[in-house]
């Protein structure tokens, strides 16, 4: 068993050792207890994905069941949206209260129970509520998951880690993509939901019985240290079970000012621009999200293929976030990203006039790569935040980023309706592509990107 942990304070009669869980989570090795609960939060975060993209498969049949315009369906998919922005607001300070397991296991269950309801829904105003209190559950699966991922990761491996659990969400879309396209055609958009539903109660259960909470969480509380002590050592990491536990590096950073950070030392105009890559390309991926099937339906595609252009969509987007971090990792920031920002522009443009029907293959490759571009770009920005942005106001700086990319896939759900009603499949295509623009632009702009990695 690996013994690397960090006394703050040495050992006397009548005294705990004082241990600092930090330097022993991100010093110590990567137990196949650790590798369990990522992949734990990484199904979470499948679930999530599989069950956020869920509406954007349904609406089509929605629409020619219900005898329906596409505008109707805006409010129901911007009402998710609006519940998944809450969601994220809201995750942080209920995973600080209430502890991670209990953030990730919540999230779980609410979307699951709001995804089975909608499948009961009698009209688009009841989809609609259901829809925001799922996105509630939605939004907040992401940060807590990704979180006990980072928790229980150690540093060396950590960015990586959690990397891959961002990258679960278009998993999740493409496996989603893949079960509408079967079961919409023989049992319907009611059953989709109720299955789609019953997918994450399930994982929700399975995680109360073997999801631990953070250790970096019950390092906070003394009361919990006995249980601290015994998560540690199944992590392989034995420590004195008297010891006390202290956490160094988070609780002088948290000593800090956050959010005023953000505009400090020369970082203002990075922080700005940062904000406008997010929201404009989360824009962009929440009108594939929500829309992309519509369109192809309005194409004159069949259902299921229309589902199938998603999970191409997501199956590229998956490809290009590994792809892209991996360049990153080499070469530094800048030239990946905007060189990512130029394909999202070209992959979308170049299917402009493009019949659907006459050249489905083409079709479908093309948004593949444009899945494959804009997906790269909007993973990986993550890692920029965490470089550009210091310990103190890191989190901070993410969450605020996020939170306009929030604004950014809410504005996505009437842009993405009125476009397609207006300017069809080109109109939309269009759109993809000058929103990738400005992400360009504002990438550009930022001035502290990820440096290239040095050879020696």
């Amino acid at each position: 068993m690996s013994n690397v942990y960090s006394a703050s304070a040495a050992a006397s009669p009548g005294r705990s050792l004082a241990v600092d869980i930090g330097n022993t989570l991100d010093e110590g090795g990567y137990a196949l207890f650790q590798k369990l609960v990522v992949i734990l939060a990484a199904l979470s975060i499948i679930a999530d994905g599989f069950d956020g993209q869920m509406i954007g498969f349904a609406i089509p049949v929605l629409i020619k069941e219900w005898g329906i315009s596409r505008n109707a369906f805006a409010p129901v998919v911007v009402s998710g949206l609006v519940g998944m922005g809450i969601g994220s607001a809201f995750a942080g300070l209920y995973a600080d209260r209430f502890g991670r397991r209990w953030a990730v296991i919540s999230s779980l269950l609410v979307f699951g129970v709001m995804t089975c309801a909608i499948g009961f829904a009698p009209n688009v105003q009841a989809i609609a509520i259901l829809r925001f209190f799922a996105g509630l559950g939605i939004g907040g699966a992401l940060p807590s998951s990704t979180t006990m991922t980072a928790e229980f990761t150690p540093a060396r491996y950590r960015t990586f880690a959690v990397t891959a659990t961002i990258l679960c969400v278009p998993m999740g879309g493409m496996i989603a993509g893949l079960f509408a396209g079967h079961v919409l055609p023989v049992y319907g958009w009611r059953m989709l939901f109720i299955l789609s539903g019953i997918l994450p109660l399930a994982l929700a259960f399975i995680l109360i019985v073997v999801l631990p909470e953070s250790p970096r969480f019950l390092a906070r509380r003394p009361q919990r240290w006995p249980s601290l002590v015994k998560l540690l050592q199944r992590m392989e990491r034995s420590v004195p079970a008297d010891s006390s536990f202290t956490d160094a590096l988070e609780q002088n950073a948290e000593r800090h000012i956050g959010f005023t950070g953000l505009f400090r030392d020369g970082r203002a105009l990075d922080t700005v621009a940062i904000w406008c890559a997010f929201f404009m390309c989360l824009m962009a991926v929440y009108a594939a999200f929500s829309w992309l099937p519509s369109m192809l339906t309005g194409a004159g595609l069949s259902v299921s293929m229309a589902g199938y252009g998603l999970s191409m969509y997501n199956f590229g987007g998956v490809i290009g976030a590994v792809l892209c971090a991996l360049a990153i990792g080499r070469y530094g920031s800048r030239w990946p990203l905007l060189l990512c920002c130029l394909g999202g522009v070209a992959s979308a443009w170049m299917l402009i006039g493009t019949s659907a029907t006459q050249h489905t293959t083409f079709m479908l490759i093309g948004l593949g790569l444009h899945g494959l571009f804009v997906n790269a770009v909007q993973s990986t920005m993550y890692a920029l935040c965490a470089y550009v942005y210091p310990t103190g106001m890191r989190a901070t700086g993410t969450a605020s980023a996020l939170a306009f990319g929030r604004i950014g896939a809410i504005l996505s759900g009437f842009a993405g309706a009125a476009v397609i009603t207006a300017g069809g499949p080109s109109g939309y295509l269009l759109m993809l592509g000058a929103a990738m623009i400005v992400v360009l632009i504002a990438l550009t702009v930022v001035r502290r990107h990820i440096p290239a990695r040095i050879e020696h």
